[in-house]
């Protein structure tokens, strides 16, 4: 039974979360009910993960948003601060700019990102995290952390997507999983060039806007590359899982983001269990955005109009960092 509700929106919520390139396997294991075999129990877990995902998806459908991608403003004295959801990969052709954004940028003198991405020496940052912490290097290879059901269904994957699973043999479990999200959006027609960040980074160059960014390339990936072997396995069979039916989900959650509905963003993805673990979650989402939360209140300390432009994740749910912000007693004005 293919995990086809749950699983494509962890997955795809790489798209919202995580800049520097989801999900995870198994909700955590309630113990089943007295003398249920293990196949009994597997079947009920993943029935409740459908039922959980069909009620996050009605409450999605069943919210509305203001109509344009939300901006929350945090102001004091001297310093405003505004802080815009993004999506690391669109569709070319989608219109998703608004008036509030463009003041947003026009009016910000410092654009701040998750991390740096783009430039030379992030390239150089990439390239020894993924030589030290995505590759083997003890011998091992990807499907030797696989069995026979869980390398089927990963090489079903790859077949779709084109590409040869020996390609993916040195790859750790998190880096497979990674990629493996990254080639499903692509050919489904999402490019990060036409991400939002690229667009912004690429107008605020041109008008000669200063950049910042909340974390380094190996803070933000070192959460996955240090998960166990066994969460990181889950993270890749339920992405591999997901691939065939990834587009839908990604869409929906392209279509709440443009229409600002924070509510239903927060439905689909703030959760533990509609992102597979509790470890996921928190890697992708929770424990980042109180590690920024102190960056950003740093803000408030220098004068100037600055623009935060983080996945729409993290900014959705009880754990977001609107609410991190609120309940730290900051107004933060906004959905």
């Amino acid at each position: 039974m293919k995990r086809t509700g749950w699983a494509a929106t962890a997955a795809a919520a790489m798209m919202l979360a995580l800049a520097g390139c989801g999900d995870s396997g198994t909700i955590e294991n309630k113990p089943g009910s007295p003398g249920q075999s293990p196949e009994a129990e597997q079947a009920a877990l993943k029935a409740r993960q459908e039922a959980l995902y069909e009620e996050a998806l009605a409450a999605a459908e069943a919210s509305r948003g203001e109509g344009e991608p939300a901006v929350w403003t945090l102001a004091d004295e001297d310093t405003t601060i505004r802080i815009m959801g993004t999506v690391h990969f669109l569709r070319p052709e989608l219109d998703w700019r608004s008036e509030q954004i463009d003041t947003a940028l026009a009016e910000a003198g410092t654009l701040v990102f998750e991390a740096d991405v783009s430039s030379q020496e992030a390239a150089s940052e990439m390239m020894a995290f993924v030589s030290s912490h995505a590759l083997f290097t003890d011998g091992r290879q990807l499907t030797s952390l696989l069995d026979e059901a869980e390398t089927a269904e990963l090489k079903e994957a790859l077949d779709y997507l084109g590409f040869p699973l020996g390609a993916m043999e040195t790859f750790r479990p998190w880096y497979a999983a990674v990629n493996l999200s990254v080639l499903q959006m692509q050919k489904d027609g999402f490019d990060p060039g036409a991400g939002v960040e690229q667009v912004l980074e690429r107008e605020g160059k041109a008008a000669g806007k200063d950049f910042a960014y909340l974390e380094t390339i190996e803070e933000q990936l070192g959460r996955f590359a240090n998960l166990p072997d066994d969460e990181q396995v889950d993270f890749l069979i339920s992405s591999a899982e997901s691939v065939e039916e990834g587009s839908e989900m990604l869409d929906v959650l392209v279509n709440e983001w443009e229409d600002g509905d924070v509510a239903g963003l927060a439905a689909l993805m703030s959760n533990p269990e509609m992102m597979g673990s509790e470890a996921i979650y928190d890697a992708l989402l929770k424990e980042r955005n109180q590690d920024w939360l102190p960056k950003i209140e740093a803000m408030l300390d220098e004068p100037g109009t600055v623009l935060v432009a983080v996945g729409a994740g993290h900014l959705a749910g009880k754990d977001s960092v609107i609410e991190l912000l609120r309940a730290r007693g900051y107004e933060v004005e906004g959905p």
